[in-house]
């Protein structure tokens, strides 16, 4: 132990991510160290938001009245996110809300419901009808490859740590 700090003790949990930056944090370039951890982190989600976007667009418009519009600006809303400290310490893909959209910010929450869809007027007129979205688009959209993403984001963090280790020698 060259520059005598005590060595880095990380497992891959949400509490082995605090213990990471943590460790970045003591570093001289920590600030760099974790604008890079964050990228690894964003890039190894970056492919189920893509799913995720393709699911959303998959959504059929014939006979329910919606457009394009929706379907395109709930895609642009679905992006990787990570934070490391603060309240929330993670990595997810989020699906934002959606101000700009004829007041409808909720669209992705409401076209992923279970139940009932949501209400709107008919060509913003009387009378109200009930729309019903592609069911669980999102959230079916990480079933079959939730592992895959899980051991990606794990891999982002062995690997700041293995560097952070290395140095440490």
């Amino acid at each position: 132990m060259a520059s005598g700090r005590p060595p880095i003790d990380l497992q891959v949990t949400h509490e082995g991510l605090d213990a990471l930056v943590r460790a970045i944090r003591r570093e001289e370039d920590g600030k760099e160290l974790r604008k890079e951890l964050a990228k690894n982190m964003r890039d190894a989600l970056r492919p189920g938001a893509a799913q995720a976007k393709s699911s959303i667009m998959a959504m059929p418009s014939a006979g329910t009245g919606m457009g394009a519009g929706l379907r395109s600006t709930i895609a642009k809303k679905i992006r990787p996110e990570v934070k490391l400290g603060g309240r929330w310490t993670g990595a997810r893909v989020k699906a934002f809300k959606t101000p700009g959209l004829r007041g409808f910010a909720n669209a992705p929450k409401r076209t992923n419901r279970r139940d009932g869809g949501w209400r709107t007027l008919t060509w913003g007129h009387e009378p109200w009808r009930t729309q019903v979205g592609k069911r669980q688009w999102f959230d079916e959209a990480f079933e079959n490859d939730a592992a895959t993403y899980h051991a990606a984001v794990h891999e982002a963090m062995e690997s700041m740590a293995r560097r952070l280790a290395s140095r440490a020698r």
